[in-house]
């Protein structure tokens, strides 16, 4: 799962290191427009998040990531046309290749959160999202060093080509090694798999979709997943705090290397090293929040054990980037920013966790909705971030973003995630 996830957000933010270090100050695109190219591409991915999810439900996880690995693998290397292109069609091609691009990595998170339920025990699922959010961040991390350095010798263009090429070779292998269910897999046997149902109290049968659809609905039971989740006070604040995480975090995916680079004058070399190192914060954040949340919940499963980790790391959050905007040392920006990122990675195996649960058989649709919330606040953050600070300067927007994250974990009060294990 890990080696499908990498890649998809190393070409994610391939594009702000592309734009900050090549797009913006040689063809003269203003932060504000390059910021709408940003946008495009979380527009799209949002949009396409819930059909996404009933895909997942219906075509299993493996389907789902399949169609990204491959469809990755055509539009990254279409954003190097940008490079061949007058000044006068670059932001139209952008515009329209990674709207495309947002469309096939629509369903990730979603499918990699329910493939750790079909694959994990209800005891190790924190720990395995953990590992998989992750993951996606060591491939955003790489991306400073990884696409900067490559764009550096072989020029931006040709660094997307090179991007699509190994997506593809990484997609392949993917898709012989990976298969929806452990007793699918070629090298699990019988009690492996039956370890790994054995925690919840209905374990799913070798066709969950099938069995789904043959199950009678109880008279109170909402037509479909979308409605079963809007009447649900936990999913719907659940999502509203996703929203407030996910803008503080995307202000840091897409604006963090521009900040260390041109307002505090650091230069691109060390600019890069400075944003490489809050990303790997954030993964080691990552997998100890998921580490957390499991040795919380074998003490005892209830709502402090599972909304402590993410409330926590959302106030620290906040509050470190206080500290980091009340200083001009480099040293220390870096530091404090290093500890934000890395509280509020502690906060993403609860979300992912939590959403899967509430959803149960329609878990594929809950993480699509969780995702589709949370990203109407990461769609704000690329555009309204050098909107606001080209009025305000750049430290109110991250005080901006500071309030903002430590109202998401306000919302946590309101999430009442199952206290016992649920069929997925």
């Amino acid at each position: 799962m890990t080696l499908a996830i990498l890649p998809v957000h190393f070409n994610r933010i391939s594009i702000s290191i592309a734009g900050t270090e090549h797009i913006i100050p040689d063809y003269k695109i203003s932060p504000t427009e390059m910021g709408a190219v940003y946008t495009t591409y979380l527009v799209v991915y949002t949009l396409f998040m819930m059909p996404g999810g009933w895909f997942i439900d219906r075509f299993g996880p493996k389907k789902a990531l399949l169609l990204l690995g491959f469809g990755s693998a055509i539009f990254v290397p279409a954003t190097a046309l940008a490079g061949y292109v007058g000044v006068a069609w670059m932001l139209g091609l952008l515009f329209v290749v990674r709207g495309a691009l947002g469309l096939v990595s629509a369903p990730i998170h979603p499918a990699a959160a329910r493939a750790a339920s079909f694959w994990l025990p209800y005891s190790g699922r924190g720990k395995a999202n953990g590992l998989i959010t992750g993951a996606a961040l060591l491939g955003i991390a790489a991306t400073p060093y990884g696409f900067g350095l490559l764009s550096d010798k072989i020029t931006w263009p040709n660094a997307f080509l090179v991007a699509g090429a190994l997506t593809l070779i990484l997609t392949i292998v993917w898709s012989i090694l990976a298969s929806d269910h452990p007793w699918q897999h070629r090298w699990v046997n019988a009690a492996e798999a039956a370890l790994i149902t054995a925690e919840d109290p209905a374990p799913q049968t070798e066709d969950p979709v099938a069995q789904d659809e043959q199950e009678s609905p109880s008279p109170n039971s909402p037509i479909g997943p979308i409605t079963w989740i809007q009447r649900n006070l936990s999913m719907l604040t659940l999502t509203l705090s996703y929203a407030c995480y996910s803008y503080f975090q995307y202000l840091f995916f897409y604006w963090m290397g521009y900040y260390f680079d041109t307002e505090l004058k650091l230069g691109t070399s060390t600019g890069r090293a400075y944003t490489t190192l809050t990303l790997l914060a954030m993964a080691v954040g990552m997998v100890t929040g998921g580490v957390l949340l499991d040795a919380l919940q074998s003490r005892k499963r209830c709502w402090f054990s599972r909304a402590i980790t993410p409330m926590f790391g959302m106030v620290a959050s906040g509050f470190f980037v206080l500290l980091g905007t009340s200083t001009s040392n480099p040293v220390a920006v870096v530091t404090w920013f290093a500890l934000s990122m890395g509280a509020l990675g502690m906060c993403e195996a609860p979300f992912w966790v939590t959403a899967v649960e509430l959803g149960r058989k329609k878990g594929g649709a809950s993480g699509a909705f969780l995702n589709t919330i949370g990203n109407l606040g990461g769609i704000l953050a690329p555009i309204v971030t050098p909107l606001f600070s080209s009025y305000f300067g750049w430290k109110a927007g991250l005080l901006l973003a500071a309030g903002i994250v430590a109202v998401g974990a306000v919302f946590w009060v309101w999430v009442n995630p199952p206290v016992e294990p649920e069929p997925v």
